[in-house]
């Protein structure tokens, strides 16, 4: 006699949250479920003193924090990613504010934690965090051993976790298709279970089960729920279960919803989220054209329509975001090519285009570095029309789909490898330090992502930023990631460079030297040998733009 049935419906799965639990929300390259919003559906305004454990905070998490549903958030990022990477106001005041208390850590370090009490471990060892404001954290500590110095993350095991699923059976077997991002640990830690939709639910799971990664005694429910990631996407090509892409125009949606008065965002919610009283009322709301579309466009070629959508133009001067892109990737390249770099991982955004375009000038020199990403990815190509590091479009081309601890926590920092990054800097000090979290007391940005754990583990940072007064600091009251290994900062106006411990000024555009040293908050010395700049070839913007044609990143 087989095992009893865990399927029910969506809004019978998601009655195992109860009030006052903390509940972890899954993100893998997908990052939003039916479940999270039926969550909020059910528990709207009744105050369940949640703890939300959850890693990215994208524009959607805002519904949490309007609806009255968190006292408590431990993450590593707060802030909206489409259509592109900026501070949310709702999670500033609430942080700010004291309304929610915040736990900042890393994307890796979050993740370990979850790892730690999966695996029956008081703590984990990590090298992230060290130099950043992130180790007064009260889960971490460093330690002396006989065998020198760790740092250690706390174990943290959430009551229940909420994962969706590319394909589950009956029992509650669950397959994920990589790329994982943060794994499958918080599901493996929680001390009830994971509530579970899945894309397909089957009567045989084995021809996947080499993509089952939370076993059925770890489930306590499963809902069928096609397009149950929206409006995040579900890459497939191991399984049954169709793809879709991510709804780049929904997210923006809710990222403009989320910046309206409480009452326009009030609407936007009772319309998407409060009124549709089971997951097919909220297809029939999206409609079968969007859905037809976001499947289409799930398919690899798909960007030659987008592209030819929006031609990349190339009339325009090139302006100070593309400035600094070029300048970054130059630097990135050089280093690339005398560093003999195995691996370049690419931050977000503008440093995103910039490690593009310099691992394509370092090939075309012959270096034989590949593209690395915290998602989970190795060896992947980015595709015109789609600037995003969350580019579903890429994933067929990558010689390796994995996740941020294989990424972050074994590739990036591993002695056979030589690994760059590029990061981008809200702001940036004269050690070389960056700060993408808080500004004390009046600004919160949006948190470390991974940087802090690139910025910990990578040989060499490379920093891509435009240069303004509000960008420097002598010393950031906040370090998310250690400049320790930053060794230059290119900009707009110029680029810097690591000298004996200093940041000195190298390359200047020509006749914008002054405005430069003006624009830095502490009196960096210029080289004897400073050169000028040259302008961007038109190649080079002709790439961004390719890449980026509507300016998502480009036009700031």
């Amino acid at each position: 006699m087989g095992a009893a049935s865990k399927v029910v419906d969506l809004g019978e799965a998601v009655r195992h949250v109860r009030a006052g639990d903390t509940v972890h929300v899954v993100c893998s390259h997908t990052r939003w479920s039916a479940a999270v919003r039926e969550l909020v559906r059910q528990w709207w305004g009744r105050d369940p003193q949640w703890t939300l454990d959850m890693l990215s905070l994208s524009s959607l998490g805002t519904l949490f924090f309007r609806g009255g549903l968190v006292r408590r958030v431990v993450t590593g990022y707060s802030g909206d990613v489409f259509p592109n990477f900026t501070p949310n106001p709702r999670f500033g005041r609430a942080y700010l504010e004291g309304e929610v208390e915040v736990e900042h850590w890393s994307f890796l370090t979050f993740a370990q934690r979850l790892e730690a009490a999966a695996r029956g471990l008081p703590a984990l060892t990590t090298a992230s965090l060290v130099g950043s404001s992130m180790e007064r954290n009260p889960g971490f500590a460093t330690i002396d051993t006989p065998f020198g110095t760790v740092g250690l993350v706390e174990a943290a095991a959430p009551d229940v976790a909420l994962v969706h699923a590319a394909v589950a059976d009956r029992e509650g077997n669950l397959a994920l298709h990589p790329p994982l991002l943060e794994g499958v640990w918080g599901a493996l830690a929680a001390r009830r279970g994971v509530v579970a939709t899945a894309e397909l639910v089957v009567d045989d799971i084995t021809p996947w089960s080499h993509l089952v990664v939370v076993p059925a005694h770890r489930t306590l429910a499963v809902a069928a729920c096609p397009m149950g990631a929206h409006p995040g996407g579900l890459y497939g090509t191991f399984t049954p279960a169709e793809p879709y892409a991510e709804d780049v125009e929904f997210w923006a949606e809710a990222r403009a919803a989320s910046r309206l008065d409480d009452a326009g965002f009030d609407e936007w919610i009772r319309h998407w989220v409060l009124e549709p009283e089971h997951h097919e009322a909220y297809l029939a709301r999206l409609g079968s054209d969007r859905v037809a579309a976001l499947r289409a466009r799930a398919d690899r070629e798909s960007w030659r329509s987008d592209a030819a959508a929006h031609p990349p133009d190339l009339s325009p001067p090139p302006v100070d975001w593309e400035l600094a892109a070029v300048h970054g990737a130059r630097v990135l390249a050089g280093r690339i090519v005398a560093t003999g770099a195995d691996v370049v991982l690419a931050g977000a955004g503008v440093a995103n285009l910039a490690t593009w375009l310099g691992v394509q000038q370092a090939r075309a020199r012959g270096a034989d570095a590949v593209l690395t990403a915290e998602l989970g990815l190795l060896g992947y190509s980015p595709t015109p029309a789609d600037p995003f590091v969350f580019n579903h479009r890429a994933f067929p081309s990558a010689s390796a789909l994995h996740d941020a601890s294989w990424v972050l926590g074994g590739l990036v920092p591993g002695p056979g490898t030589v690994s760059l990054a590029c990061l981008g800097a809200a702001q940036f000090d004269a050690a070389g330090n960056i700060n993408s979290t808080v500004i004390p007391p009046r600004t919160f940005l949006v948190g470390s992502g991974g940087g802090n754990d690139v910025a910990s583990a990578a040989d060499e940072v490379v920093v891509v930023t435009t240069l303004t007064v509000r960008r420097t600091v002598e010393r950031c009251e906040y370090v998310t990631s250690p400049g320790d290994r930053v060794v230059a900062v290119a900009t707009d106006l110029g680029v810097l460079e690591r000298r004996d411990g200093t940041f000195v000024v190298t390359a200047v555009v020509p006749g914008r030297t002054g405005e430069l040293l003006e624009r830095l908050a502490w009196p960096a010395p210029v080289a004897r040998d400073v050169v000028e700049l040259t302008p961007p070839l038109p190649e080079e913007i002709a790439a961004l733009r390719t890449w980026d044609p509507q300016g998502f990143f480009l036009r700031g």
